[in-house]
């Protein structure tokens, strides 16, 4: 079975509900750190990394502080 790393994206309307799926935690954050302002101009306000359906960390709050 392979594993399952994705994002869950919290607010924004008409933003996606989560992301595509990663084989590795390393790959969705490598994925997430060139993204996440492209997520944040999208509308999307914070992100959650999940594994499988178990949350890993988040929400993440995406406003560049």
């Amino acid at each position: 079975m392979t594993e399952r790393w994705r994002f869950r994206y919290e607010g924004g309307e008409g933003a996606p509900s989560s992301s595509t799926d990663f084989p590795t935690q390393a790959d969705a954050e490598s994925w997430f750190a060139g993204e996440w302002s492209d997520l944040a101009e999208q509308g999307v306000t914070a992100v959650t990394l999940l594994h499988e359906d178990a949350e890993v960390y988040g929400p993440m709050p995406l406003d560049p502080a």
